[in-house]
């Protein structure tokens, strides 16, 4: 399917947040709605119009099922602690490596935080870390597939695509606390060794 037939099925819908806009753009993939793309606003750009600039052809639209994961969205995003499938997401164009970054990603719990070379590692990638940091910056799951958990080594909080502004208000919403120079505080990274 070329990539003008695929804009040509995306449809989107838009929830209010208390970060603001947060665009899901969908497409029905053998029958069943998947989420292609989570734009969150942040960037300059608000998550409309990001949603205009990067599918053009997508239209509003939703169903029963989006409507359930749009809404659990808004409610992660209003402090509510909500698990979210890998089902729901469309990870067919994707890479075995980049499916495993983003799989071991899913994985960190709310509240916890990891390291860019821990997931590689995690994954029998060792040495990885900045392969892994380049899937997290193009993860276009943010919050069902949450690339906020992933800091430095450092404990500083390294890149986000929407800012890291955001990325630190998303982390704080989840309990994570931060030091007076601004890196994380935190007793032990997840995929750490015991």
């Amino acid at each position: 399917m070329s990539r003008v037939q695929i804009q040509q099925t995306n449809k989107k819908i838009i929830r209010q947040t208390p970060i603001g806009s947060v665009v899901l753009v969908w497409s029905p993939i053998n029958k069943n709605p998947r989420v292609v793309s989570i734009l969150l606003s942040g960037t300059g750009l608000s998550a409309e119009d990001q949603a205009d600039h990067l599918f053009v052809r997508s239209r509003k639209s939703s169903c029963g099922e989006i409507d359930a994961i749009a809404d659990s969205i808004k409610a992660c995003l209003e402090g509510n602690p909500i698990r979210f499938s890998l089902d729901i997401v469309d990870l067919s164009s994707f890479t075995k490596f980049q499916k495993s970054v983003l799989r071991a990603q899913h994985a960190i719990p709310r509240g916890s935080v990891s390291t860019y070379g821990l997931i590689a590692s995690h994954i029998g990638a060792p040495g990885g870390a900045r392969a892994v940091g380049n899937v997290m910056a193009c993860n276009p799951f943010p919050i069902i597939i949450p690339c906020h958990r992933t800091i430095l080594s450092n404990f500083h909080l390294g890149g986000f695509q929407s800012g890291a502004a955001l990325k630190r208000a998303l982390l704080e919403s989840e309990g994570v606390q931060f030091d007076g120079m601004g890196r994380v505080i935190c007793d032990k990274f997840h995929y750490a060794s015991t």
